[in-house]
């Protein structure tokens, strides 16, 4: 028996699936191979990092990452102030956006959607439109050079950016919901706490992971408002760069320490992240 055609539209349908399989790949590479290329660096000795043929096979070595941790480089305290501060950042803008973004999902008046952009908008001012303002404020109350001068830092970015995202999931769920709970004797805060917070799991990791690496990767606050007692891991980096010449080793084995958290919390969460980003983040409410 001869073959049934292949009609065109199952031809170009083949095509695009080569074509979207072909962009993925390029994609997946422009990402993967400068962050692997890092990882891979910071085990090469001195001469191998700054080699004019690159190395590709090399004796591993661990004399950068001993280097991070001993003498005058110590990247300890670095660590505890990024953990810290981008932690304590990231949990605060969780428990203030989601009430404030069920709020915000749920009560009807006029002018809502001009306040939601509102909201956002101030998320998305450059970060250099605010530095000077909240350098002013931040140091009449004493908190340059201190963690809770990060946090707070940190807030007026993530804040907004949790409640606008918060308020995308719980507009998803349905009403009746709430108010079923109440008819069974619930209020209104144990039908929040109780029905709809378990229902927005994947809504409040994705915003927890989200604000965690903007706080965790942030470069310019910490440049402006932090000090020797608060430097985080990016300003960590930028010493490495100096006018004798830039430490190439270590500079790589800081950056896996930067990247490396995020990747793996991305990884542990990622069932609650792809949901999340899939279903409320789409909807703007």
């Amino acid at each position: 028996m001869s073959a049934l055609p292949v009609s065109p539209f199952e031809r170009g349908s083949r095509r695009l699936r080569l074509t979207v399989w072909l962009v993925l790949g390029i994609g997946l590479l422009w990402t993967l191979v400068p962050l692997l290329w890092m990882v891979l660096s910071s085990f090469k000795s001195t001469a191998d990092v700054t080699a004019a043929t690159p190395q590709v096979l090399f004796e591993p070595t661990l004399e950068n990452y001993r280097n991070l941790f001993t003498g005058a480089n110590n990247l300890t305290p670095y660590i505890v102030h990024s953990v810290l501060a981008a932690g304590i950042s990231a949990v605060l803008a969780v428990v203030l956006g989601a009430p404030a973004g069920y709020g915000l999902a749920r009560t009807r008046m006029r002018g809502k959607k001009h306040l939601s952009f509102w909201i956002i908008s101030t998320r998305m001012a450059p970060i250099a439109a605010v530095v000077l303002p909240l350098f002013l404020m931040f140091r009449a109350m004493g908190l340059i050079d201190s963690i809770p001068g990060l946090v707070l830092a940190y807030l007026t970015f993530d804040l907004p950016f949790a409640i606008w995202l918060m308020s995308a999931f719980f507009a998803e769920l349905p009403p009746s919901l709430e108010e079923s709970a109440q008819v069974e004797g619930c209020t209104r805060w144990q039908a929040f706490w109780h029905v709809v917070l378990p229902l927005t799991k994947s809504g409040l990791v994705t915003t927890f992971v989200l604000c965690l690496v903007f706080a965790w990767n942030d470069y310019a606050f910490a440049l402006v408002f932090s000090g020797p007692n608060s430097q985080t891991l990016p300003i960590a980096a930028n010493q490495l760069v100096t006018q004798a010449g830039i430490d190439w080793g270590q500079l790589t084995a800081i950056g896996t320490f930067v990247v490396a958290p995020m990747i793996l919390a991305g990884l542990a969460v990622r069932r609650w992240l792809v949901t999340g980003m899939t279903l409320g983040a789409v909807t703007g409410e």
